[in-house]
């Protein structure tokens, strides 16, 4: 799931950082003459301690080197102060768009879980930066907070099960298919070919061709949906997708058409017409898949 979070992440980013400088702003003195490492580490610990999913907040001076201990949950590291994180994003980044920043996800030093670090540049009364505000927060929670409908929430949560329901379901209807399918070996054995008629096997081509398709179709919907598995080019395999299902439809269809044309020729020659409406439903149906895939394809390259 860790690919879908980041992806969300980009998605929800403007809004997140909204939130962590609407809580800077609010809490956080700025162009005072009076503000110390002391008033700005208070309040500080006030925001940690009015956002429970806060992993820790710390104090940088102008030069990047950390100006008081980090403050995590229940723990003060001392040993953190004059650790110089000048070459660290949440840094440089608030030094240089005098704003506050919010960094990409990156794995924290103290669990390996990945975390987003927001930043807050601290303005004396002539405008100079003094202090950059730090605040970590694992990348679940930012998206708890600014994305109610991320992975971790309920609705989330909710909403893979169904599909994991379903794939499930469809991958037990392509199974039911294969095994529908092949069951004509086992039936005749491979000794006994010849008694084995062709209308057995074109039945056993359909079976086996749908069966394939199912589990093409459900193979991408438990990647994407269950496991969150992201593509290079999502638009792009999705068409994949999609033509290679419907092709194994047409292609079912059409065996259909053809073993329905033999023994109509054979049988009933008056019912000949029936299996030139299939003929003519999969004709549309691979003129509408070539419209399909030529639009699709301009769309990719433009």
């Amino acid at each position: 799931m860790v690919v879908q979070d980041i992806q969300q992440f980009s998605e929800i980013r403007p809004k997140a950082r909204a939130y962590f400088c609407y809580l800077f702003q609010k809490n956080l003195p700025n162009h005072l003459p009076s503000a110390t490492v002391e008033h700005i580490t208070d309040r500080l610990r006030k925001i940690k301690g009015d956002l429970p999913g806060v992993e820790a907040v710390y104090l940088l001076d102008a030069a990047g080197n950390q100006a008081g201990p980090t403050y995590l949950k229940g723990i003060i590291k001392e040993d953190d102060i004059g650790e110089n994180r000048s070459t660290r994003a949440y840094y440089y980044r608030a030094m240089h768009e005098r704003r506050c920043t919010i960094t990409d996800p990156y794995p924290s030093l103290i669990n390996d879980e990945l975390t987003v670090t927001a930043s807050e540049p601290i303005f004396d009364e002539n405008g100079e930066i003094i202090y950059v505000a730090c605040l970590d927060m694992p990348l679940n929670e930012v998206l708890r907070i600014a994305h109610p409908l991320a992975l971790e929430s309920f609705a989330g949560k909710f909403f893979r099960t169904i599909y994991a329901v379903f794939s499930v379901a469809l991958a037990a209807v392509a199974l039911l298919l294969f095994i529908k399918g092949i069951e004509g070996f086992f039936t005749y054995g491979l000794g006994n070919a010849e008694h084995i008629e062709i209308k057995d096997i074109f039945e056993a081509t359909i079976l086996l061709t749908l069966s394939l398709a199912i589990f093409d179709l459900v193979k991408t919907l438990f990647e994407e949906e269950v496991l969150g598995r992201s593509k290079k080019d999502p638009a792009s395999d999705i068409h994949k997708t999609m033509v290679r299902f419907l092709g194994s439809i047409i292609i079912a269809l059409s065996i259909e058409a053809l073993m329905l044309v033999f023994k109509f020729a054979m049988t009933e020659p008056a019912m000949l017409f029936n299996a030139i409406y299939i003929i003519g439903g999969v004709a549309s149906l691979l003129v509408g898949l070539a419209i399909y895939i030529r639009f699709t394809h301009d769309k990719e390259h433009t």
